[in-house]
């Protein structure tokens, strides 16, 4: 393998290695899905947005999804992204009552009609994992 190869090899194994921590399951769907299609793609989101990004020092995990969860929100359309982000959240130790939270805020800079999608995507992950009702 050259030094290209190697490098490229070791930063998308970084990058696995805490896309599996923050994403489980769900971020290996994600990047699964794209291999007959884009997989060049996949490995950029692993060794790049995961690797490179997310392992940065300056923000913890949790701040991280917040921010994210945040931006998806403003964005609107990205719901399924939003789904593999709520998950995450979760994984890394928010509540569900902080991620609830998080989009009442969001309410205020987005507009309700995307927060109404982001909270219609929080529940659907909450009853996957038997966290309804919420206090």
């Amino acid at each position: 393998m050259t030094d290209t190869n190697t490098a490229r090899a070791e930063r998308f194994e970084a990058g696995k290695r805490v896309l599996d921590a923050i994403d489980g399951e769900a971020g290996v769907k994600v990047i699964d899905a794209l291999a007959d299609i884009a997989p060049e793609l996949g490995h950029q989101i692993v060794a790049w947005g995961f690797g490179d990004i997310y392992a940065r020092p300056d923000l913890e995990p949790r701040d991280r999804q917040l921010v994210t969860l945040g931006m998806l929100t403003a964005l609107g359309g990205c719901e399924p992204q939003l789904e593999v982000h709520v998950g995450a959240a979760l994984n890394v130790g928010l509540q569900p009552e902080q991620i609830i939270e998080a989009f009442l805020h969001a309410s205020v800079y987005c507009g309700f009609p995307r927060a109404l999608n982001a909270v219609a995507i929080a529940r659907k992950v909450f009853t996957a994992r038997g966290l309804l009702p919420i206090a």
